[in-house]
């Protein structure tokens, strides 16, 4: 593992962490939470204490519910090409401010610099294409097949939204959801992840400043998200849930749901399969994979989890992916050599390591990496495993870190058989130069998104999300605005 050179802990001066440490963001005003303590925003890279956040308790929520709900009528109201140009202003300022904002990413969640640069102008690009979506919004009007009257069918904002975000893309998980619900003309409260918070209070200040109404987003942190996301599902004026996160969580979310019949949007879990056949170029594959698989260091639900390789190209890949992996360096997010920085917490590192011992107990092969070193920050090396067995733990859940199980294959039918066999389907990634047999085998896979001869899968003009017990509805793309409206019919006679 290769160590970047610097401090561990990160200059922290050309960045005032008090502006976006203020309180909770309710109404457009900063106020500081009822919860019993604020709470702390850790750096995983050399475990200091960044500062401090509000914390929301149930009043609190419910202040939250009350500002988006005095909003909504307005902004509902307000004309679609007017709400576009705020949004394409949420657009512009993020991109003016895309270092500061970068900065702040690495420092909170850890990840390396680079990879926070294209997380926001990855989060970005979801203003510029939802300010476009906005005015796009349209109905349908035709004629109902027995003749006897028109159907005319309206595309009416959901409501009042809760958004729930995690903490590995601090600002991409968050303006995937803010930017299509406000092109809809909904408003919202947004709960982010406590490990990454000043990321969404940041963006929050920037929306103000963009000319988003007072009250349309609201952000609230706290340290017990059970009950008061429970009171924000609960109140009738809520009418919309969208949340990233686990599928364990998802289905605690849906179960308080279904209590109030809640639209909801869940992006869960994921085991992708990576794809490697024979035929494919093999520079491409390695360059897929290493994006696929560590892209903010693995701490990704679309992340390759399992990487299958046949027969005739698999000693090339492994020595070549082997050979790249251990060439990464480690340190700090913001080191300005960095290209793998820590874990989240502890307990992420913990569960990696976890996961690697059971398959190496169970017969896997390390080749690099393969265990945790001394502190302090919450790292993991960039480790390669190679005859992963099937019952390995790592085979079925998600990794969540800078860690590549390789298995090798020799057909198509079992490779696809093995990338089916799993409760997700989220992602997946096929490499060859045959086009029709990529076409071929992303049809058989079983996963919302397919990655042909490329690493990267996401793109604001997509629809994003999953099947099985990888989600519900989709972001991103026109799909994505659809998910925060009502569709109404109304039968006319003319």
């Amino acid at each position: 593992m290769n160590i970047a050179t610097g401090p561990m802990s990160p200059d922290v001066a050309g960045l005032d962490l008090d502006s976006w440490s203020k309180g909770l963001f309710i109404g457009g005003e900063w106020l500081e939470g009822h919860g019993p303590h604020r709470i702390p925003v850790v750096d995983p890279s050399s475990e200091a204490v960044l500062t401090h956040v509000a914390n929301a308790d149930l009043s609190d929520a419910a202040a939250a519910v009350d500002a988006a709900a005095a909003a909504a009528p307005a902004w509902a109201a307000t004309a679609p090409r007017k709400r576009s140009e705020i949004l394409r202003r949420c657009f512009e300022l993020m991109t003016e401010r895309a270092e500061m904002l970068a900065k702040l990413i690495s420092l909170e969640n850890g990840k390396a610099l680079r990879d926070a640069r294209g997380e926001v102008a990855y989060a970005a690009e979801f203003f510029r294409w939802n300010a476009e979506e906005a005015v796009r919004i349209v109905g349908e009007f035709g004629m109902a097949p027995a003749g006897a009257n028109r159907i005319l069918v309206d595309y009416q904002p959901i409501g009042v939204c809760v958004l729930i975000t995690p903490w590995n893309f601090p600002a991409a998980m968050a303006t995937r959801k803010i930017a299509p619900a406000l092109a809809a003309g909904c408003t919202m409260v947004l709960k982010p992840a406590t490990e990454t918070p000043l990321t969404a209070y940041a963006l929050a200040a920037l929306y103000k400043e963009a000319g988003v109404p007072d009250g349309v987003v609201n952000v609230i942190t706290t340290s017990t998200p059970g009950p008061v996301t429970a009171a924000m599902l609960a109140d009738p004026r809520v009418r919309k849930l969208s949340f990233t996160g686990s599928t364990g969580v998802g289905r605690t979310l849906l179960a308080e749901a279904s209590k109030t019949v809640l639209s909801c949007s869940m992006e869960l879990g994921g085991n992708a399969p990576l794809i490697v056949f024979d035929d494919a170029d093999l520079d491409t594959a390695l360059d897929g994979a290493m994006v696929a698989k560590m892209r903010n260091a693995g701490e990704a639900c679309t992340a390759a989890n399992r990487l299958y390789v046949q027969s005739g190209i698999y000693d090339r890949f492994v020595a070549g992916l082997t050979a790249r992996m251990e060439a990464l360096v480690v340190g700090a997010g913001t080191g300005a050599g960095t290209e793998c920085g820590p874990m989240i917490t502890a307990k992420a590192v913990a569960k990696i390591d976890e996961l690697v011992q059971d398959a190496v107990g169970r017969g896997a092969k390390v080749l690099c990496g393969g265990n945790k070193p001394a502190g302090p920050g919450f790292f993991y090396p960039p480790t390669v495993l190679t005859d992963v067995p099937p019952d390995a733990a790592m085979a079925h859940e998600e990794i969540f870190g800078p860690v590549a199980p390789i298995t090798r294959f020799e057909t198509e039918d079992e490779v696809v058989a093995r990338a089916n066999d799993t409760e997700y389907g989220l992602a997946a990634y096929v490499f060859t130069k045959d086009i029709g047999r990529g076409l071929k085998v992303s049809r058989r896979i079983e996963a919302g998104m397919v990655a042909l001869n490329r690493g990267l899968v996401s793109d604001p003009a997509a629809p994003f999300g999953g099947m099985k017990q990888s989600g519900l509805g989709r972001e991103g793309g026109s799909h994505g605005v659809l998910e925060f409206t009502e569709p109404q019919y109304v039968a006319v006679t003319l």
